[in-house]
């Protein structure tokens, strides 16, 4: 199995119950979660060395943090105690028409105010045979745009093999933030993830005659952008995942991939997953089965198809982290999504 880093931020996670609004909670469910530490929790599942890097308080909700990715077997030697704060997200998840809504409390946190020089960089890559960010980690912070470029370059100096989940975020940066930051980033990136709102907001680039909020897809606009962003970054894969938002319970799931260098262009098979359970570390999910598939040597398709089984299932469990198995991805992958009890 392969070694795989990760690094970005872990969260307190406070979602109200039964699909309740804030203002009705008078209590929240409580997980940690965020975007590269459910990838490396996937990961660590498949059956992969899966190592976190981040800073946490020297506290003990910095330690119920770490314990909740030791729990999934995720490697937390190079995590920093460091900083004043975890961050926090609070969860209000939708219902049919209705949306669900985010709010975010992590300013100041600590991977936001933690710096190269609380890693070493050269330990954590030795014998890594990947890497993995997200574009919500340098969005929380300039200081936090610094440690992400060192980990980079520290990265690609070890010839390990790195990709972007691009994951644009409006309530924490801007777009044109974004783009100027981000697009200096892809000159360490390999294997580019998004979906349609990230390529456009974070890199430019607009899918044709394509509108989620309607369930429409035009798969020939997603096939240019795709040429375009291996012409001009040289990425050796392009994916997205492509989520048809029919209302907040019911989405039409899929994906599309290409190969940078044949730009032969691939289109998973669909899932209708509905009733939504717990849509946040879909794409999470959907990243880490991408990573997993490569690793694994699938071809291009086999690839794109096990990381689109493994983020319909995550639809279906509660709390950020995809608490599935290989056995679980490989049977709905084959055809298998009956549902039926197994006994």
């Amino acid at each position: 199995m392969a070694k795989v880093v990760t690094m970005g931020e872990i969260m307190l996670r406070l979602s109200t119950p039964n699909n309740e609004k804030f203002i009705q909670a008078d209590e929240f469910d409580v997980n940690y979660g965020g975007g590269e530490a459910n990838v490396a929790v996937s990961l660590a599942n498949y059956g992969h060395e899966a190592d976190f890097v981040t800073a946490v308080p020297a506290n003990p909700i910095g330690d119920c943090a770490v314990a909740a990715l030791r729990k999934y077997n995720v490697g937390t030697k190079h995590i920093a105690r460091s900083g004043e704060r975890l961050g926090i997200y609070f969860l209000e998840t939708g219902s049919a028409m209705r949306a669900s809504n985010v709010v975010y409390d992590r300013a100041h946190s600590s991977i936001s105010t933690a710096t190269p020089d609380e890693f070493d960089f050269d330990e954590i890559f030795k014998d890594a045979d990947w890497f993995h960010f997200t574009g919500i980690t340098p969005a929380v912070s300039d200081a936090a745009i610094e440690l992400t470029e060192a980990a980079l370059k520290a990265a690609k100096k070890a010839g390990v093999t790195v990709s972007v989940d691009l994951n644009f975020r409006k309530k924490l940066w801007s777009s044109e933030k974004a783009q100027r930051v981000m697009t200096n980033f892809m000159q360490y990136v390999d294997v580019c993830i998004g979906n349609e709102e990230d390529a456009e907001k974070v890199l430019g680039f607009k899918a044709a005659e394509t509108d989620v909020t309607k369930g429409e897809l035009n798969l020939a606009g997603y096939e240019d952008i795709f040429n375009q962003m291996c012409d001009k970054f040289g990425f050796k894969y392009v994916i997205s995942s492509l989520r048809q938002s029919y209302s907040a319970s019911n989405n039409g799931w899929s994906a599309c991939i290409m190969d940078g260098k044949t730009r032969e262009f691939y289109h998973s098979k669909t899932y209708s997953v509905t009733p939504i359970v717990d849509r946040v570390g879909g794409g999470d999910s959907f990243a880490a089965g991408c990573i997993c598939g490569l690793l694994d040597g699938k071809d291009m398709q086999g690839a794109l198809e096990y990381a689109v089984a493994a983020s319909a299932l995550k639809h279906t469990i509660p709390g950020d982290f995809n608490l599935v198995t290989r056995a679980d991805v490989e049977n709905l992958a084959g055809g298998d999504g009956s549902g039926r009890v197994q006994r």
